[in-house]
């Protein structure tokens, strides 16, 4: 899951992100509403926890452009005020969720969990192809009912492989998805990550290579064989 932080409280900000980071999270932070406007241009983020008073472009505004793009991005509007006609307010211009100041961290990721699993993503919370499941509540991987302990990055590539049900998935793709802005763009860190998984998960491979394309999540009758 890739999540924009969008808080000027530098040191609530780094916290978020201290927090959802060791949750597996791909992260990215900035403090004003035009910044905020200008990451959700160039990347996919599946949320934003977003301050509804932003310096630069309101909170109010960037929530309104983000529901006008039509990009399904959850947004999770936080604020000092938990009047129940500011919450309203919030719903009001879009918002999917409210949070008010001061909160505790197991609420915001559970939160956030929830908006991975709502009907726009998609995804159940258990996916399973051929001999491998993945409970992304739990955050457990098995393969034929064998434990599998991975890394935050090795379950978040795996997540996405088996969402894609068997679609290829490009090396780009997985480093938008699974890294955050700061992933070096030509680094090895996606054939590396799929090296240690495919060694993980063990034989026969369950992660195809299609030259020039990417990867996907072999077919499972083939890996049956």
């Amino acid at each position: 899951m890739r999540v924009l932080i969008a808080e000027d409280e530098v040191y609530l900000a780094e916290a978020v992100e201290t927090v959802l980071t060791r949750e597996g999270m791909a992260v990215d932070v900035v403090h004003d509403g035009g910044d905020a406007l200008e990451r959700l241009s160039v990347n996919d983020y599946d949320a934003v926890v977003l301050d509804r008073d932003l310096p630069g472009v309101h909170g109010d505004d960037v929530c309104r452009s983000i529901v006008a793009d039509g990009s399904g991005v959850f947004v999770l509007m936080l604020t000092a005020a938990g009047r129940l006609t500011e919450k309203v307010a919030g719903f009001e211009i879009g918002a999917d969720d409210y949070l008010a100041k001061p909160f505790e961290f197991p609420e915001l990721i559970a939160r956030l969990r929830c908006a991975a699993r709502r009907p726009r993503d998609a995804r159940p919370p258990v996916l399973e192809r051929g001999p491998v499941r993945l409970d992304t509540f739990r955050r457990e991987v098995y393969r034929d009912g064998r434990y599998v302990r991975l890394s935050r990055k090795e379950f978040n590539v795996l997540e996405i492989l088996l969402a894609a049900d068997g679609g290829v998935i490009s090396a780009e793709r997985l480093l938008e998805k699974a890294w955050d802005e700061n992933a070096d763009p030509f680094t090895n860190s996606v054939r590396v990550t799929i090296s240690t998984l495919r060694r993980k998960l063990g034989e026969p491979s369950v992660i195809d290579t299609v030259s020039g394309v990417g990867y996907r999540f072999a077919d499972p009758d083939a890996v049956s064989r």
